[in-house]
């Protein structure tokens, strides 16, 4: 069975490719500041009518004039838009049909005055709008300006050359120093430095990098030189990522805006009936074209995209990529929480956490020992101990060799030294004890024939997985499962400490999908959370599915709706509360913009809006907008990484 086929959801479309200035193109910005201009000369005019009718009264006829030119400069781009949506069909075109119809009946009226007031209103408020929706556009330039940086390239021979970030490709080396912007995603493969991390996380404290760690584009290298491989370019960084998301939030639209575009035609339809109905009840010109301007949705046009937009730049100031915003929106429906356990829960490495040492033996002996020969084989075990002692510490050890299952042996300054089970112990005539009973690896040392002590290591849990569990507990999610290939044993303890009572162990990938299954099964919406390929599979079919994306497999993030950059679990209660406040953000901007339409529409029909009902009924519906777009723009305010 395919996992197309057991996903409960579709993973939002990123968009091919991101321009380099981003959303509006340069034609766009033209016709933006076109619009603009022809909307303050003709206020101009207008303002020049409006003055010599008040002085010259008695030639009211060339005010007429002046005004009518107004009027006319203002049609271009009103009735220009209008064609333009009737070819190419959408919800805000409807606004722009609307208006050009007003602005029609006030010319078939004889209303000139208004004929210029009510496109200039209309105009100055949607430039307004589409430079203030929250500031989206300057942020995705912003973010891709990050990585339009320069960057020094090892050719083959060892030269350095100076490149543009754009031609470097995975495999790569390139050389920072102190105060680069790192140009795109990598590994460190020499020097050790500190990383500013906060355009792309939130971090606000440097974090320090050493060989084998990750950088991101668009963060800064603060001292030393480092060495970094390039892994991701261009797009498929985490910032050229999050780019990504936001030009796909914009075009978000929630159920309301949906149903609207599904019925324009007969919304606009519905709209001509009732101010025909409103001019043949009132005989009121003004009321009717109040009633055409009030219909304009505006409000509810930008409801989604606003709040689309806030909550994917904070969910990316967070460290937190959110493959699209139907995501965060289920994240608030979640009723349960899965765990893998290793590399997820736990560091993904292993770490000593006892020694019991022989008689007369030191515990700097024994570890000195351990990571000379440590540093000699591949083994997660060896690796770990290799660690203990620094490279230039440790002592150098000769004739190595490894037997398979057993440990390894080599000689230490003449002297034969030991690593190893206790079977290894026995098998070269060695003394030493029983070893301890531990749910992790137990490992031996032994110098010159004398066995110097057993080293017990284990994965242990994330300093902050305890409390990433008991703040989800407290967000009301109780429901917790651990779920893991590991042993029983291991598995009890790991979930023992962080506080998880459900273990589900020596899982292989199709009995984690098949748990996850059963729990939607169950009337339970799990939010899987996991960082290998083995978790893939369970991440698709979860409600949602969350990836540790720093550390953890790229296939693991693919399946994934939501990436934490960071590996940090704090991230996912802060994630749960986001969803939150951006579901009752989205419910307010849509109940605020369809409420607040409705109200103005109601106010026109029955001539509440007074004898120039048009004007003020513009003057409503901009006022409508921006406070959607203010109420969206509040939660940006939104900010957990002082925490």
């Amino acid at each position: 069975m395919s996992v197309s086929t057991l996903a409960p959801k579709t993973l939002a479309p990123m968009p091919e490719s991101i321009a380099a200035e981003g959303i509006l193109s340069r034609a766009e910005r033209w016709s933006l500041g076109m619009r603009l201009t022809l909307a303050l000369v003709a206020g101009g005019l207008l303002i020049v009518a409006v003055l010599w009718e008040a002085f010259f009264p008695d030639e009211s006829a060339l005010a007429d004039l002046v005004a009518g030119l107004a009027a006319a400069l203002v049609a271009i781009p009103v009735m220009s838009a209008a064609w333009h949506s009737l070819r190419h069909p959408s919800l805000h075109g409807v606004t722009d049909q609307l208006i050009a119809m007003a602005l029609a009946a006030a010319w078939a009226t004889g209303e000139l005055m208004t004929a210029a007031i009510l496109p200039i209103v209309m105009i100055i408020g949607h430039v307004l709008e589409e430079r203030s929706l929250i500031g989206s556009q300057e942020a995705i330039r912003s973010l891709n300006r990050l990585t339009q940086v320069g960057a020094r390239r090892y050719l083959p021979d060892g030269e350095l050359e100076e490149v543009a970030a754009e031609v470097l490709r995975a495999g790569d080396r390139v050389e920072l120093w102190a105060g680069d912007r790192v140009p795109t995603d990598g590994v460190v493969r020499e020097g050790t430095s500190s990383l500013d991390l906060a355009s792309i996380t939130g971090e606000s404290v440097p974090v320090e990098v050493e060989p084998g760690g990750t950088v991101f584009a668009g963060s800064i290298n603060l001292q030393g030189r480092l060495l970094v491989e390039v892994t991701r370019t261009g797009e498929e960084t985490t910032l050229g990522r999050v780019v990504a998301l936001m030009q796909t939030a914009e075009r978000s639209k929630p159920p309301v805006t949906r149903l609207l575009e599904r019925y324009a035609g007969r919304y606009i339809i519905f709209v001509l009936l009732l101010a025909a109905g409103t001019w043949f009840a009132t005989g009121n010109t003004d009321a009717m074209l109040a009633v055409l301007v009030a219909s304009c949705p505006c409000a509810l046009v930008l409801a989604a995209p606003a709040t689309a937009v806030a909550a994917v730049a904070v969910a990316a100031r967070h460290g937190i990529l959110i493959k699209g915003v139907g995501f965060l929106e289920q994240l608030a429906d979640v009723t349960s929480v899965i765990f893998d356990k290793t590399g997820t829960l736990t560091q993904g490495r292993l770490h000593i956490v006892e020694t019991e040492l022989a008689p007369g033996v030191s515990r700097d002996e024994l570890l000195s020992v351990a990571a000379g020969l440590g540093a000699a084989s591949t083994h997660p075990v060896s690796r770990a101990l290799a660690g203990v002692v620094p490279a230039r510490e440790r002592r150098p050890v000769t004739e190595l060799r490894e037997l398979h299952g057993l440990g390894v042996t080599g000689r230490e300054s003449g002297v034969e030294v030991a690593l190893g089970r206790a079977a290894l112990f026995a098998k070269l005539g060695i003394a030493s004890p029983a070893p301890p009973s531990h749910d992790g690896p137990v490992v031996g040392a032994a110098l010159a024939g004398r066995f110097l002590g057993w080293i017990l290591l284990a994965d242990e849990p994330r300093v902050e997985a305890a409390g990433a569990s008991a703040e989800l507990k407290a967000l009301g999610l109780p429901r917790q499962l651990l779920l893991t290939g590991d042993r029983e044993a291991v598995a009890r303890r790991i979930a023992a400490l962080i506080g998880i009572g459900d273990v589900q162990a020596q899982a292989l990938p199709q009995d984690k999908l098949a748990r996850v299954l059963a729990e939607i099964s169950a009337g339970n919406r799990p939010l899987v959370i996991g960082d290998g390929i083995n978790d893939s599979l369970a991440l698709k079919a979860g409600a949602v599915g969350m990836a540790l994306g720093a550390r953890g497999s790229d296939i693991a993030a693919a399946s994934a709706d939501i990436v934490l950059v960071t590996d940090d679990l704090r991230r996912v209660p802060t994630c749960i509360r986001l969803s939150r406040r951006c579901r009752k953000t989205l419910a307010a901007n849509v109940a605020l913009g369809l409420g607040w339409t409705l109200a103005v529409i109601c106010a026109a029909a029955t001539g509440t809006l007074g004898p120039n009902g048009a004007l003020v009924a513009a003057i409503l519906h901009n006022i409508g907008t921006f406070g959607v777009l203010a109420n969206a723009g509040r939660l940006l305010r939104f900010d957990e990484t002082r925490s």
